[in-house]
């Protein structure tokens, strides 16, 4: 496709952080495109209460990411804004970066994409919610992968009533969760900030924690400032010796979980996701929360643990994580299972050219700068100045980036699409796109 002078039609799946994130530099770019939502409004998961389904956040939900690392590096959170803001500044900081740069005029609400098939040669067609068939060149998949609840399966049955953390609004919301024996499964950034709500003595509740590999508590503040902004990897220094630093420091700065009466971690720091909290290791030393190991099996009410003690429980809540979903591709055509998605940069998949996503990862520290790097070297793609290596290529190469990401990290669906922005941004930007426009020349 002579893509320099006549650039593809291309369609956005999603107006959330990604999707807006596309928009606005493929408009800076001048790539025509429409974004498709299946909600009234932008955000994603950010818009709390979103008609679509797809929004996790709970109503005292605080980003766990501050915003001096969050910001979109054009458009920088405002002063006013606190270090770690409420979703609902995030909401209206997104509803700031949409109207800045008028990326609503080019978004269909109420009409999300139902069915996109790839077409012989090239292109797509889109069946979408109105009822309406659209064509575009190329397709650009930013659904995000935090709203199909991951459910885990114990022996047993459960006489309660149980539900996952996505469903969580606050204490009253779905359920009444007051004067009630209460177990959140996961040491996630959810789960320690459901249980910390839900152990207020004020509510009466009886709060378990269960987890199956334990986790590394860090706090948000270091020194009187936010801890992140002391995090920083280094392409110029071996990652194997920076991870082996704070490995050693982490206990010095912020304990062990065995010190707050966790189970101990079956990995190394910076192995698994750490749990960022300030309130759980208090609520654990306070003796409101008490810590237990994996789940053995249900038999009504009673609660087995894999230590050998059992609890009796009213309430479940799965704090477990998410699938990695498409409902609008047929599952033969790609899908994801165990959350496996093998993607060239976290973006394109080997052998489809004409399709990218955008936001498929877990970045660390954070998400908005990251998805700003995928997204600049998407438009530089469609506008003809990067050009992608053949598939055989793509391939070696995505084993590599695996083996540097997450060869190191535990083997679960919690943990494969784990990049590091900083080391990511540098490869795009002093090594891949220079390469991809020695291609395209």
């Amino acid at each position: 496709m002579p893509r320099t002078h006549d650039r593809p039609s291309t369609a956005i799946i999603g107006a959330g952080i990604s999707g807006l994130t596309a928009s606005k530099m493929l408009g800076d770019y001048g790539v025509p495109y429409t974004c498709f939502e299946s909600s009234d409004r932008i955000g994603g998961n950010w818009a709390f209460g979103n008609p679509n389904g797809h929004s996790s956040a709970y109503r005292s939900l605080h980003i766990d990411t501050s915003k001096h690392q969050l910001s979109f590096r054009d458009f920088p959170m405002p002063d006013s804004y606190p270090d770690f803001p409420h979703h609902s500044e995030i909401k209206a900081y997104l509803d700031s970066y949409a109207a800045a740069f008028d990326l609503e005029e080019s978004i269909e609400f109420r009409n999300g994409v139902e069915q996109a098939r790839h077409l012989d040669g090239a292109g797509w067609e889109l069946n979408l919610q109105d009822g309406s068939t659209r064509h575009v060149d190329f397709l650009v998949v930013a659904n995000g992968h935090h709203w199909d609840p991951r459910l885990p399966d114990f022996p047993g049955e459960f006489a309660g009533e149980s539900f996952h953390s996505h469903h969580y609004v606050d204490p009253r919301t779905p359920l009444e969760l007051t004067g009630k024996r209460i177990l959140v499964v996961g040491l996630g950034n959810s789960a320690a900030d459901i249980t910390v709500e839900l152990s207020s003595r004020a509510l009466e509740n009886e709060v378990t924690l269960s987890t199956r590999s334990g986790a590394w508590i860090v706090p948000k503040y270091f020194a009187g400032k936010p801890a992140d902004k002391f995090y920083r990897t280094s392409p110029h220094i071996p990652v194997a010796w920076q991870r082996k630093f704070v490995q050693v420091m982490q206990p010095m700065t912020a304990g062990r979980p065995e010190d707050y009466g966790l189970p101990t971690p079956n990995h190394k720091f910076f192995e698994a996701h750490p749990t960022q909290s300030v309130e759980l290791p208090l609520r654990l030393g306070s003796g409101d929360v008490v810590p237990k190991p994996d789940i053995a099996r249900f038999d009504g009410h009673t609660v087995h643990f894999v230590d050998g003690t059992t609890r009796e429980i009213d309430v479940i809540i799965y704090a477990t994580g998410y699938n990695i979903t498409f409902p609008f591709f047929d599952p033969d055509f790609l899908s994801a299972p165990d959350n496996q998605l093998r993607l060239y940069k976290r973006m394109f998949r080997p052998g489809i050219p004409d399709l990218a996503f955008i936001g498929f990862a877990q970045s660390t520290p954070t998400l908005f700068p990251f998805v700003e790097a995928q997204t600049r070297l998407l438009a530089a793609h469609l506008v003809g100045a990067y050009e992608l290596p053949d598939p055989a290529e793509m391939e070696q190469t995505i084993t590599a980036d695996e083996q540097k990401y997450i060869g190191h990290m535990q083997n679960s669906a919690r943990h494969t699409q784990q990049v590091d922005y900083f080391l990511y941004e540098h490869d795009l930007r002093t090594r891949e796109l220079p390469a991809g426009r020695v291609r395209a020349s």
